[in-house]
């Protein structure tokens, strides 16, 4: 459960309050006791998106089991519900 904390407490409060979110803590902001918003960590994110040519790098690297191809074609056209 994260801590509460209300938009007067951020305003007179804000290093101490951004110092518990640099340390890992989940805040939710309330005005008037309401909760308006959420305060966390920040995440760094990572494209999902990688250079063609490393790609084609790891697939020459780690080619596909060679018997993947005949496993695939022993489960082709059966459904989900028929395991």
């Amino acid at each position: 459960m994260s801590r509460r904390v209300s938009v007067r407490d951020l305003r007179y409060r804000t290093a101490g309050i951004v110092a518990a979110v640099k340390a890992g803590e989940r805040l939710e902001l309330t005005v008037n006791r309401t909760p308006v918003a959420d305060i966390v960590p920040h995440a760094a994110q990572r494209s999902p998106w990688v250079p063609r040519a490393f790609v084609e790098r790891i697939i020459a690297e780690a080619p596909a089991d060679p018997g993947l191809l005949d496993d695939l074609a022993e489960v082709r056209g059966e459904l989900l519900d028929d395991w």
